[in-house]
């Protein structure tokens, strides 16, 4: 049994560091790439793995203010859709209100423009009579 142990604890120790280290953003990655820190865990199945864990990872909140969620949506800090933007939706709509406001305006111009020409052809009948 402890000779079981022996191999299993360091395979497990092993697999979770490696399985950690593909989680890991890549600019989470302390002194070397990512894909550098894969094959030490891998090539040195018991020292790769204690080394990945002291420091080849930053073990605190980035400075963005990165959640783990937002590492979801294809590893994005920015927003993935205009949609799921609130400041793009406010901007929508305050232009949305400026072309409104500019169509009431082009209407009443109409409007006005309308009643000018029609007392022009009743002055104009009216001259005729």
């Amino acid at each position: 049994m402890l000779r079981a142990l022996m191999y299993i604890l360091p395979l497990a120790l092993t697999i979770y560091a490696f399985i950690d280290c593909l989680n890991t953003p890549e600019d989470e990655a302390k002194h070397l790439p990512k894909v550098a820190w894969v094959f030490i865990i891998l090539l040195f199945w018991i020292v790769g793995p204690i080394v990945w864990f002291a420091a080849g990872k930053m073990r605190h909140a980035p400075a963005g203010g990165r959640t783990p969620a937002e590492w979801h949506r294809n590893h994005r800090t920015e927003w993935v859709a205009p949609d799921d933007n609130p400041d793009f939706l406010k901007s929508l709509k305050d232009e949305n209100e400026k072309d409104e406001a500019v169509l009431k305006d082009w209407e009443a111009d109409l409007r006005r423009r309308e009643e000018e020409l029609k007392k022009r052809e009743q002055g104009d009948e009216d001259e005729k009579s």
